[in-house]
């Protein structure tokens, strides 16, 4: 009976965290890369609530390197667990968490946990880094709190990728109590502060044995911020797992969600047209996936849009922006995984870090007239076919695809989401006209590709579903939109 109940009390707490704790409505979620607690904040009661997301990934909140020239990557190259980062300090960082709670905006926090820093200087909090001899004084960690120093030239041996130093980072010796500790205290304090989970970092290079001792140990959400009692924090898990290696995606299940990352290489490869959109009928686990509710999907994040991490060429990002927006339109009308988009800032090599000043303070950014970002931030989550679509996986909710269609090129493909929401795409070099079944009630519906409902008008395309149900759908193959999508709070 002991053994049952134990048994039974590893299954509540996994099932627990892959729940992140979206207010009831939403379901899609975005990495806010790079930005400011302040600008999270503002954000979060001024554009991510009114249109419908449901969370926010942010930077690792604790203090890093500060390295030459600033590069994105330093925020991954621990100094301490002092929460101060050049995106704000730990009180800004609690107002931020705070106030985003408080209009439904969940927080997930990246934490760094496999490694510290792999130089020798200062981090932005002041702290020191004695990288030559180990010595990490205010967490604090010492050369015996580190695995020997080898380098991981082999990708098929599990001892080596866990045990050694990924690309030069000293690897922390997770099996022992004092680290394992720190990083629980570490990971309290922001629960405290009332982050709903955590994205943990690299985590193919740590044993799923170390981590579930990490995680078990984890408190309860703060109930302060509104989250039910005895809630487990939600855990989604970074293996890069594409195949052909000794570890896989399937090791880290047990412990919580994982990220997908041959949604991404995959959803890329189909609408970069190096495959058909036709084959999209099933995309979940039949395309080799986990199972929806363990999968952490995406288009691309801030790794593998920067030729890192996996998927290569196949990875689209904003920079072909049709076909991005085209990924991101079935990412989130497509009924699989817990979605994530991607926000980023203009980048023109692998190793630019985020828009700052000459003192390396960050700048925030600023926003146009439609509401779309400059200084340097690209923003994708403003973009109208990408935020519109947050309302349409919203209004579809759990209704599940039905009414598939598609040409003879296989080329052009529609669906809808039972008879709540309806989208088609062209990707084929002719245009789509074609009268096609939708689902949804007669009536006359916005394109929220190319505009919104607006009053008792369309700012965009307007289509006719009639009483029998059909919609004549027209797409012209060089449209600036390369799909159409109602739903049926779109009607007029």
């Amino acid at each position: 009976m002991k053994i049952f109940l134990a048994l039974l009390s590893a299954l509540v707490i996994v099932s627990a965290q892959r729940n992140p704790h979206w207010w009831s409505g939403r379901s899609a979620f975005v990495h806010l890369f790079e930005w400011k607690w302040n600008d999270i904040a503002n954000e979060c009661e001024n554009f991510l609530a009114p249109r419908g997301y449901a969370g926010v990934q942010i930077s690792p909140p604790n203090e890093n390197l500060v390295i030459s020239n600033r590069p994105w990557w330093e925020r991954y190259q621990p100094v301490s667990y002092i929460l101060t980062t050049r995106s704000g300090s730990r009180a800004e960082l609690a107002n931020m968490i705070s106030r985003c709670n408080a209009v439904g905006i969940r927080i997930i926090a990246d934490v760094v946990i496999n490694h510290m820093g792999a130089a020798n200087g200062i981090g932005t909090g002041g702290s020191t880094s004695d990288y030559n001899n180990l010595n990490f004084p205010a967490v604090p960690y010492s050369n015996n709190d580190f695995n020997p120093n080898c380098a991981i030239n082999n990708y098929n041996d599990p001892y080596q990728v866990r045990n050694c130093r990924l690309v030069g980072l000293p690897d922390l010796k997770l099996d022992s109590a004092w680290v394992r500790d720190k990083i629980v205290n570490y990971m309290n304090d922001l629960i405290s502060l009332g982050v709903a989970g955590f994205r943990v970092d690299a985590v193919k290079h740590m044993w799923p044995a170390d981590l579930q001792h990490i995680f078990n140990r984890l408190n309860n959400l703060n109930t302060a911020h509104g989250f039910p009692a005895n809630s487990r924090p939600f855990i989604t898990q970074e293996v890069i797992d594409l195949g052909g290696e000794a570890i896989s995606k399937n090791e880290y299940t047990h412990l919580g969600t994982v990220t997908e990352f041959r949604y991404s290489a995959e959803i890329g490869r189909v609408f970069n047209g190096r495959d058909l959109l036709k084959y999209l009928y099933n995309f979940g686990t039949a395309w080799g996936f986990l199972q929806s509710d363990y999968a952490l999907t995406f288009v691309d994040n801030h790794d593998n849009q920067r030729g890192h991490g996996a998927g290569g060429d196949n990875v689209l990002t904003y920079k072909n922006a049709k076909r991005y927006k085209m990924a991101t339109a079935f990412h989130l009308a497509w009924p699989f995984g817990i979605p994530r988009v991607m926000s980023s800032f203009a980048f023109n090599d692998g190793d630019q870090g985020p828009p700052a000043d000459g003192n390396g303070n960050l700048i925030s950014p600023g926003f146009n007239a439609d509401g779309s970002c400059t200084n340097g931030w690209v923003c994708e989550h403003r973009w109208r076919q990408i935020y519109n679509m947050i309302g349409f996986r919203n209004v579809a909710g759990t209704a599940a695809v039905a009414n598939w269609w598609e040409n003879g090129s296989g080329q052009q493909i529609a669906f809808s989401r039972g008879n709540r929401a309806f989208i088609a795409f062209n990707q084929d070099s002719s245009a789509l006209n074609s009268n096609i079944y939708t689902g949804l009630a007669a009536g006359t519906y916005c394109d929220i590709a190319s505009g919104a409902k607006s009053g008792s008008s369309c700012t965009g395309k307007s289509i006719v579903v009639g009483s029998n149900g059909y919609a004549q759908i027209n797409l012209g193959a060089g449209e600036t939109e390369g799909y159409v999508a109602i739903h049926v709070d779109a009607k007029l």
